[in-house]
C-alpha cells in the first residue's frame, strides 16, 4: 500500500526553522544545479527534503562505480545510468509533487534561459570551462551561484552578481577568452590556481596525503573525494541556496570559508600581507611536488 503524499505533513518538522510563508517560498522556489554528482547531488537531496518545489538539473556523466564512495544517489543499479536520470527519479521518491527539469550537455547552450527561471545557481560541477560560462552568464543576468573549492576541507562560496569571479579572483588563464575556446592546458592550470588558493586559506595540507595531491595538480589522476567531507561541504551550499530564497543574508561571501571537522572550527581566508607570503611558500611547495 503506498502511502499518500502530503507537502504540508513532509514539511511539518520544518517549523521553527522556517515561517509557513517562508515554506511556501521555497515550494515556489527554482534551483539550477549542473552538476548532481557528489557535491551537487548532496545539495540537490537537501533542498528536495527542504522542500523547494522546482530545479532544473544537468549533469553529462554516468554513475560508475567509484562513485559510490560518496555520490548520495550512486547505487549498484544505477551504474552506467545518467546521473541527472537518476537523481530526478529518486527526488520525485521524497516529493512526487517537485518539479524538476533535466538538461545534458545542451545546458549550456540554454543557460540565459535556465539562470532567468532560476532564483539562485548551484554549482557541483568540475568543469572550467563551463564553471566559467556560468559565472559570466550569472553576472550578467544578476544571478547569485552557489559553490565549493576543490578542497579536502568542506568549503562553500556564495559568488553575488556584483561580487569578482573565480577566474578574476584566483587569475585563472582563461580571463578574456570564449569559454569554448578554454583549452585543456588552461582547465589544468585552473585547478592548480584553486589548489594554491586551498593550501594558503585552509589547514588542508594537515589531513591528505600531499603526494596523492600534487599526482591530482599534476593531471595523473583524478580528484580524491571522502563521502562526509562531500556530504558536508553539498549541505552547506544547499543552506546558502535556501537563505538567497528567502532573502536572509548569507553566512558567508565570494571568498567562502572552510570547515574543518578535524579541529571544530571555521577557517576564514586570511589578511593579504599573510596569504601572500604563505602563497609564495604554497606554490614553491606545488613546484617541487609537482616536478
Amino acid at each position: 500500500m503506498t502511502t499518500p503524499f502530503n507537502y504540508a505533513e513532509m514539511t511539518t518538522r520544518n517549523r521553527g526553522f522556517v515561517g509557513e510563508e517562508e515554506q511556501a517560498r521555497l515550494r515556489a522556489g527554482c534551483v539550477f544545479i549542473p552538476g548532481v554528482g557528489g557535491m551537487g547531488g548532496a545539495a540537490f537531496m537537501a533542498l528536495v527534503r527542504a522542500g523547494v518545489g522546482r530545479f532544473v538539473i544537468a549533469d553529462i556523466d554516468v554513475f560508475e562505480v567509484s562513485n559510490l564512495n560518496r555520490q548520495l544517489f550512486s547505487t549498484l543499479p544505477a551504474i552506467g545510468r545518467p546521473k541527472a536520470e537518476v537523481a530526478r527519479e529518486t527526488a520525485l521518491t521524497i516529493n512526487p509533487e517537485a518539479q524538476i527539469e533535466l538538461l545534458g550537455a545542451e545546458w549550456t547552450a540554454q543557460l540565459d534561459r535556465l539562470l532567468e527561471a532560476s532564483d539562485v545557481a548551484v554549482n557541483g560541477m568540475d568543469d572550467a570551462a563551463a564553471g566559467v560560462h556560468l559565472y559570466r552568464r550569472a553576472r550578467a543576468l544578476r544571478r547569485t551561484v552557489i559553490d565549493a573549492y576543490a578542497s579536502p576541507l568542506p568549503s562553500v562560496t556564495v559568488v553575488a552578481p556584483d561580487a569578482p569571479r573565480p577566474e578574476e579572483r584566483l587569475s585563472y588563464p582563461t580571463r578574456g577568452t570564449e569559454w569554448t575556446a578554454i583549452t585543456a592546458e588552461m582547465r589544468a592550470e585552473c585547478l592548480v590556481k584553486e589548489i594554491e588558493y586551498v593550501l594558503t586559506h585552509s589547514a588542508s595540507h594537515k589531513y591528505v596525503d600531499l603526494a596523492v595531491a600534487a599526482e591530482v595538480a599534476a593531471g595523473k589522476r583524478s580528484r580524491f573525494s571522502f563521502s562526509t567531507m562531500v556530504t558536508m561541504a553539498g549541505t552547506l551550499m544547499a543552506e546558502e541556496a535556501i537563505r538567497a530564497i528567502l532573502g536572509r543574508p548569507s553566512g558567508t561571501d565570494h571568498r567562502g570559508y572552510f570547515f574543518n571537522p578535524h579541529r571544530a572550527r571555521v577557517e576564514r581566508p586570511l589578511a593579504a600581507p599573510l596569504a601572500a607570503v604563505r602563497g609564495f611558500a604554497v606554490r614553491r611547495f606545488m613546484r617541487r611536488m609537482m616536478g
